[in-house]
């Protein structure tokens, strides 16, 4: 399925930022209890209804030594080139603006759906100005409040009309579909064109210059039908100068939401970089399956301790992808890159593993039997029943009698013993605690 997207574009001073909080909730502030997963605020994901979404903030990109007019085109571009629906976002305060006027006409020349919102309308009567903002020639205007939150349900309706979200076609369940993912310049536009065995990818020594996801489909020897998106190199944010660097992060963002699994791409000459963890951690969070490619293995110079130490070493920073298998790997010799469609397959079938709730209540009995539930203040943990809710990830959720008495350490413990019991290779899987009413 594909997640529908969406940017808020306008002048400055009209909320966009607010708005965008808005449409995100509280999901943007949360954080994980596992070190190295961060969150950059290129975009969110929002939910309404039960439907998921992305949310672009243009309202963060400034060039502040460039003309008024300038900023607002840059912003107007990014919602044009990367949205399914825009919202031109004005404020009722200031009335139709020039700045409006021309953001209009930007819109206009895109064919993009447009939903026109007007902000700070905080009260019946401001309610009643929006009129005004017919004249921008982009539709009916919804009057919105960002401070209080009103009218934002109506908008979000009129987003999901215009642009319902697409379902993937039924014949292309069928097809696993992967991406490569990593700072610029590791190579994953080399291995793109060694496993295809053709120059289907631009390949460059000069970082970024991959700057859409290019989607390539091949079938393996055994018949299996692939589908490779190439993305963009997501550049550390302080280092991103250039817009068209800031689209290539939300690509790659995109396109981990397609994939079903990712490749983390690691340069061997470079060792691991600090960045190389916030990347992979959009992957893990995500819930997708990841494999860690070590590419330009060939250019090591190696004893028979090498490939361990850095095995090693991958384990020591990545400590949340303990799941993930690593592979070393070269795109100018094509070293072990014939592994690579077996492993990804592999990976996939763990994703869309399903088990039987009374196999897992039999897992549980031996793993409770083996290490006693916790307890606290003479309190113990009680647990009834597990059962699985769903797939990518694997999902499962524990019934309770109290689930502030799941300690952390005893979650990990019963998902170890998933992963013991089961093949999990490659794909994180998600523990739910729930108290049994």
């Amino acid at each position: 399925m594909s997640i529908l997207t969406v940017a808020i574009v306008g002048r400055p001073n009209v909320g966009k930022s607010t708005i965008f909080n808005r449409l995100v909730g509280d999901k943007i502030s949360i954080v994980e209890d596992i070190s190295g997963v961060t969150r950059d605020r290129i975009y969110a994901q929002g939910e309404w209804l039960d439907k998921p979404f992305n949310v672009i903030d243009t309202g963060g990109i400034e060039l502040s030594d460039q003309p008024f007019m300038t900023q607002i085109k840059y912003q107007a571009e990014i919602a044009i080139d990367e949205a399914d629906v825009i919202v031109c976002l004005t404020s009722v305060r200031e009335g139709v603006t020039e700045a409006d006027e021309y953001v209009a006409r930007l819109l206009h020349k895109s064919k993009k759906p447009v939903v026109l919102a007007v902000n700070k309308a905080d009260n019946p009567e401001q309610r009643n100005e929006v009129y005004e903002f017919y004249s921008l020639g982009l539709g009916e205007p919804f009057p919105i409040s960002g401070s209080h939150g009103l009218g934002l349900g109506d908008l979000l309706e009129e987003i999901f009309r215009k642009c319902p979200r697409s379902e993937e076609h039924a014949e292309d369940n069928q097809k696993i579909r992967f991406s490569f993912i990593g700072r610029p310049n590791v190579g994953k536009s080399s291995l793109v064109n060694a496993i295809l065995g053709e120059e289907r990818v631009i390949v460059s020594d000069v970082a970024g210059t991959t700057r859409d996801a290019i989607d390539t489909e091949f079938t393996d020897n055994d018949g299996n039908i692939f589908q490779m998106i190439d993305t963009a190199g997501i550049r550390k944010r302080g280092k991103v100068y250039e817009s068209t660097e800031k689209y290539s992060v939300l690509r790659a963002m995109r396109a981990i939401d397609r994939s079903d699994v990712v490749l983390m791409v690691l340069n061997a000459q470079e060792g691991i970089q600090e960045q190389d963890k916030k990347v992979a951690g959009y992957a893990h969070e995500a819930g997708k399956g990841v494999i860690i490619v070590v590419n330009k293995w060939d250019a090591i110079e190696k004893d028979t301790h090498t490939m361990k130490k850095f095995e090693e070493d991958i384990r020591g920073h990545f400590l949340y992808l303990s799941y993930a298998p690593i592979i070393f790997v070269s795109a100018k010799t094509k070293q072990r890159l014939n592994q690579l469609p077996a492993l990804i397959k592999t990976v996939s079938e763990n994703q869309n593993l399903r088990i039987s709730s009374s196999l897992l209540n039999d897992i549980l009995l031996d793993a409770v039997a083996t290490n006693p539930t916790p307890t606290d203040k003479g309190k113990r943990l009680k647990i009834y029943y597990l059962t699985q809710v769903s797939i990518k990830p694997p999902t499962f959720v524990v019934f309770v009698n109290d689930k502030e008495l799941m300690h952390f350490s005893y979650e990990r413990f019963l998902e170890n013993q998933l992963r013991k019991t089961f093949e999990f290779e490659g794909t994180p899987i998600r523990l739910i605690t729930r108290e049994r009413t």
